[in-house]
């Protein structure tokens, strides 16, 4: 019986086991010294009570050694690995899943195993990788000769260190993939694992180099391993040195980028196709000139710069020696001579002259003529006819070359016009403020500069006089009272003759003060009278009103005819006349006060 209950409960554990599952993941990655966390999870219908976990860590020759224990009672860390202090492990439990982690400090390169977790009799098992990026490609040039040949040289080295896993270098010229097969390139290769694990790798790259290889950009390319799958990384671009005879040379004027005039600073260049550079000499019209490397410089060049330069290579490669030449023109335009056909510049009234104007120059020129900034005429004469005042002063002649806008030159010659006086206008009037004042204009032209004397009739006198000058013209102006009809005249006289001008000066007529006494008094009457006529109508009408009146009460016996009816009437006549007088009285009091200006008395203020 008791046999039987021991064969039953096997049976139950076993079922137990049987359901439950482990998993892991097939890979963990981790960069080298970081913390690696391995996580194990297990599942079960029903979980009663604590299982039996353990981790184990399995090399890859399939050495496997356990690292960690727990069960219902104890949990130990195994002591005497590689792991006793660098891990530690953390559970978890929800439900019916639970969790195992395993937690790897400070990884190092021979971490990179399997690890197997087993609960209780179920395990399995996930691969730590370990990765290390590798430092930036370092190039190394090659000892090689620069010198074009037929055969393979050391180019350069790339090297790159502590990467984990091994890296691969390629190299790549112009952005295209070298291959041994297509560029007759070969590569020596090296890997080297040091004590912690990490690789340093190196590639030499030996080639054929071409002239055409003088520019081309060489680099090599870093591929490796890392979290995340593959990546590259790419070295500094650097160009291989090649030497190589020179084979043409060439001798040119640097500076300035035209045509040469005298005044300019002048480099002269000369170049080969080779590498390096040739030893270069100068020459000009068989005299040597000192270098600059390879170029000369001329300051300040004139026309005796002029001629045949010439230059002269020493290869350092094969010594050999190779020429050029070039033949330089200094351009030049010599000072601009004006003439005038005589041998003064002092030309008469009315004459006719031509100037010309010339310049030397090595470049066809062009001449143009200005006066006071305006251009008069193109071509290298100038015909000045009839001669007028107006026509003296500076002519500017200006010569230049069109192929060489800088390359111009100017002059100027002063025409001076002699002759007898020449009266401007006639003599002008202006009247002043003043009552009976006027100034008068006389406006003069002549070389040299006329004297001016005015004529007044009616033994008038000159107030006043301004006079203003310039190279040829000469103003007066001068006062005078103009109270009746003047005569004038303006004299002008230089050694060369005179000229004179006339005219004729009316009195100013201006309204006087009696006119306008007249004209207020007229005004002033017109007033009064309009006034005395009104008030006669006035009373007119009141007399008829009364003698209607009065001619009814008499009608009607009201009034009786005596003597004091008679008086009465008297008195109404004595007042008519007094109101007449009175009127009278004011007509003459405005006749007066018109006549005075308008003013009144004081006593009337």
């Amino acid at each position: 019986m008791g046999l039987l209950a021991l064969t039953g409960l096997y049976v139950l554990v076993f079922q137990a086991w049987a359901q439950l599952e482990v998993s892991m993941e097939d890979r963990v990655e981790v960069l080298l010294g970081n913390v690696a966390e391995i996580p194990c999870i297990y599942s079960m219908s029903q979980l009663n009570g604590s299982l039996l976990v353990q981790w184990f860590a399995r090399s890859p020759s399939g050495n496997e050694v356990k690292i960690y224990y727990k069960d219902k009672l104890v949990e130990v860390v195994s002591m005497g690995t590689d792991y006793s202090e660098r891990i530690n492990v953390s559970h978890a439990v929800d439900g019916t899943v639970g969790s195992s982690i395993l937690t790897i400090n400070g990884v190092r390169v021979k971490d990179e195993q399997e690890f197997v977790c087993q609960v209780q009799r179920n395990t399995s098992h996930t691969k730590l990788l370990v990765f290390s990026t590798p430092s930036v490609p370092h190039i190394e040039l090659g000892s090689y000769t620069p010198t074009v040949n037929l055969k393979r040289e050391e180019i350069a080295s790339c090297e790159v260190n502590n990467a984990y896993p091994a890296p691969n270098i390629t190299w790549y010229k112009n952005r295209l993939l070298l291959q041994s097969s297509v560029n007759n390139m070969e590569l020596e290769k090296t890997l080297t694992q040091n004590p912690s694990g990490l690789f340093t790798a190196r590639s030499t790259l030996f080639l054929q180099v071409e002239k055409a290889d003088e520019d081309a950009e060489f680099y090599c390319e870093v591929s490796y391993f890392t979290i995340g799958g593959l990546h590259m990384m790419e070295s500094q671009i650097f160009h291989v040195e090649l030497h190589y005879s020179t084979t043409k040379v060439t001798i040119s004027v640097d500076s300035p980028h035209r045509l040469v005039k005298e005044g300019d600073r002048v480099k002269i260049r000369c170049k080969g196709n080779g590498n390096p550079q040739p030893i270069f000499s100068f020459q000009h019209n068989s005299r040597s000139l000192n270098v600059e490397l390879d170029h000369v410089v001329l300051d300040n060049v004139t026309r005796a710069h002029s001629g045949l330069y010439k230059c002269t290579s020493l290869d350092q490669v094969d010594f050999s020696e190779l020429t050029d030449s070039l033949e330089l023109m200094v351009h030049y335009l010599d000072p601009v001579v004006i003439t005038s056909g005589g041998s003064s510049d002092m030309l008469d009234l009315g004459q006719h002259v031509s100037l010309t104007c010339n310049a030397l120059s090595s470049l066809p020129t062009n001449t143009t003529w200005y006066k006071d900034g305006t251009v008069l005429e193109e071509g290298h004469i100038l015909n000045l006819l009839n001669l007028s005042y107006d026509m003296a002063g500076t002519y500017v002649c200006e010569v230049h070359a069109p192929s060489l806008a800088e390359l111009k030159r100017q002059n100027s010659l002063n025409i001076t016009v002699r002759g007898k006086p020449v009266m401007v206008e006639e003599v002008a009037m202006i009247s002043l403020d003043a009552e009976d004042s006027v100034n008068l204009t006389c406006s003069v032209k002549g070389h040299p500069i006329p004297d001016i004397q005015w004529n007044l009739s009616d033994n008038q006198t000159i107030l006043g006089e301004r006079i203003t000058m310039t190279d040829y013209t000469i103003v007066s102006v001068i006062t005078i009272r103009a109270t009746s009809l003047v005569n004038v005249s303006c004299v002008a006289t230089n050694e060369l003759g005179s000229a004179q001008a006339f005219s004729d000066i009316k009195p100013i007529q201006k309204p006087t003060a009696t006119t306008a006494i007249i004209i207020t008094s007229t005004r002033s009457t017109k007033e009064g009278n309009g006034v005395v006529i009104a008030v006669i109508i006035i009373l007119i009408l009141l007399l008829a009103i009364l003698g209607s009146v009065l001619y009814f009460l008499y009608k009607k016996g009201k009034i009786p005819c005596g003597r004091s009816g008679k008086q009465d009437l008297m008195k109404e006549k004595s007042s008519k006349d007094d109101v007449e007088m009175k009127n009278s009285r004011s007509e003459e009091a405005v006749l007066l006060q018109g006549v005075n200006g308008g003013k009144r008395s004081p006593s009337d203020q």
